[in-house]
């Protein structure tokens, strides 16, 4: 993917793009990285994570930290999101990245429809991940660290089979969420988990 906005599109704005993963599942926290990539070192083959393989996201994630001028991760726990609802709670975890870089960007980039509240001015873009690298780049990390952090759920319960299904709702899933009762890892607003606590 050709990336279509270089760093200093904005008139020398800093840009940064943001992505999240993990707004589906029934388990685990929401977690959002921020990228300011860097121009003189491109990083080839980024895209919207999903259309990657693991081994591919894995090696790009390495890339991207070791080639950004800045980069940050950050979450909301399933305590959080059950408290905020998950809208809010993405949109918590997206201001957390962004004001955790070690570098200020003075423009987010914000892959969706939607941007959160903070003190740097951002601008949303639908489909943003396939779109702008900076933003593919955001997605690749979110959603590798929440993988790895499903895989560290997983060695802790592993009657649940995370590994297979990283919390989202599929059978296999759903079959073990009966067989074992609702874990501290579940989302308890989510409707399958609420059904179950009830």
């Amino acid at each position: 993917m050709q990336e279509s906005l270089s760093l200093f599109d904005y008139d020398g704005e800093i840009i940064c793009g943001v992505d999240e993963a993990g707004r589906g599942p029934l388990a685990g926290p929401v977690m959002a990285a921020a990228v300011i990539l860097d121009p003189r070192r491109p990083i080839i083959g980024l895209r919207d994570s999903k259309k990657l393989s693991e081994a591919k996201r894995e090696a790009l994630a390495i890339e991207i930290k070791h080639h950004a001028l800045a980069w940050a991760i950050a979450q909301c726990s399933e305590q959080e999101i059950d408290e905020l609802n998950i809208l809010q709670a993405t949109m918590l975890a997206m201001r957390r990245a962004v004001e955790s870089l070690s570098v200020t960007p003075t423009l987010a980039l914000i892959d969706g429809n939607r941007c959160p509240i903070m003190s740097v001015r951002s601008e949303a873009i639908v489909k943003g991940d396939d779109k702008v690298a900076a933003i593919s780049a955001a997605s690749i990390l979110a959603k590798t660290a929440r993988d790895h952090a499903l895989y560290e759920l997983h060695r802790q319960y592993p009657q649940y089979a995370l590994d297979q299904h990283k919390g989202y709702p599929t059978a296999l899933h759903l079959e073990r969420l009966w067989e074992h009762g609702v874990a501290p890892f579940h989302r308890k607003t989510y409707a399958p988990v609420k059904a179950l606590l009830k």
